[in-house]
């Protein structure tokens, strides 16, 4: 108990570190989502699958990073038989061109069982500049064909 208490605090510190030394330039969005998912196995096993996306945003140089995380659970009707989770982020491009100091938010589309049209779906972007009167709005979606589609389009005010 005393070796997984190290590790935990070992693990916590080191983010902590990160977290401070990032601080100043790096902003969690605020839109965060769940989707989960169930199917029946043969043998009457039950399978739930859970996703996260978040986004990490570089306030900045307008450069994010989209962020997965996922749990898997395989149960019968007495016993939680397995469970799997993995997660990572992906450095995506950056929005404008130039630095300066830059809000950012994000949303995904729902599931493809809902009323997805192209595969797993996609998401959309929103960054606006800080400082000046300039937002930038984004979707990326998935063609279905190996690649995303994405198209950035800039705002006029009126």
């Amino acid at each position: 108990m005393n070796y997984v208490m190290k590790i935990g605090c070992g693990v916590a510190l080191s983010f902590m570190t990160l977290a401070s030394a990032a601080a100043e330039n790096f902003k969690l969005s605020n839109n965060q989502r769940i989707a989960c998912s169930r199917g029946l196995s043969a043998g009457k096993l039950n399978t739930s699958t859970c996703k996260s996306y978040a986004y990490v945003f570089n306030t900045k140089t307008s450069e994010y990073f989209r962020c997965q995380v996922s749990l898997a659970l395989t149960r019968d009707n007495k016993e939680v038989i397995n469970v799997q989770a993995d997660g990572g982020c992906a450095k995506r491009p950056r929005i404008f061109d130039t630095d300066s100091s830059y809000s950012f938010d994000a949303t995904e589309t729902e599931g493809p069982n809902t009323n997805s049209f192209f595969g797993p779906g996609g998401y959309a972007v929103w960054a606006s500049d800080n400082d000046t009167l300039k937002v930038r709005g984004c979707i990326i979606i998935s063609s279905g064909l190996g690649s995303d589609i994405s198209k950035c389009i800039d705002m006029k005010f009126e």
